[in-house]
């Protein structure tokens, strides 16, 4: 067999096994959605039996957004949304989460905040070092964003002056 210009001294080609899907390339048939957590407070995005690629989890009226891919300890970035309801540029931290070893990105952003409403929709999101992530929209999302407004703290009364009190 002659070989190939510019390849390794001794190159020997192999075949792939037949109806063998490469790492990392998928059937086809798997589709990531949204599934909502057992404790009603966060929804994750990806395929059924992996990691989530993305979580979103309230808290007191606070949304936490968490692009589940590798992050440089000490990393700060900008998680940039793009979707069809809109456009939103997320800060983002490298994060250590109990139970998982390195750092993945995370950010927060009040349930009020009018931005939300990309979270809810399909968005592409990019984020250095961690490419582009193509992801649906979903009712678990809406839903959540929903409670998690609710559920934020009764802001505390203006402060009266003094002057405005009537005796």
């Amino acid at each position: 067999m002659p070989t190939r210009e510019g390849a390794p001294d001794g190159a020997v080609r192999m075949a792939m096994p037949e109806g063998e899907a490469l790492p990392g390339v998928r059937d086809g048939e798997s589709q990531a959605s949204w599934a909502g957590g057992s404790d009603g407070l966060s929804v994750r995005y990806g395929h059924p039996g992996e990691p989530p690629l993305v979580s979103i989890a309230c808290r007191e009226g606070v949304l936490t957004v968490t692009r589940h891919a590798a992050a440089p300890v000490g990393a700060q970035a900008l998680f940039a949304l793009v979707g069809s309801e809109g456009i939103m540029r997320l800060p983002v931290d490298a994060t250590s989460v109990p139970g998982q070893r390195g750092y993945i990105w995370q950010g927060t952003i009040s349930a009020d905040d009018s931005r939300t409403k990309v979270l809810a929709g399909s968005y592409n999101g990019t984020l250095p070092g961690a490419g582009m992530i193509k992801v649906s929209a979903g009712a678990p999302v809406r839903d959540l964003i929903g409670r998690c407004r609710r559920s934020a703290p009764a802001s505390a009364p203006e402060p009266v002056a003094p002057a405005q009190v009537a005796e």
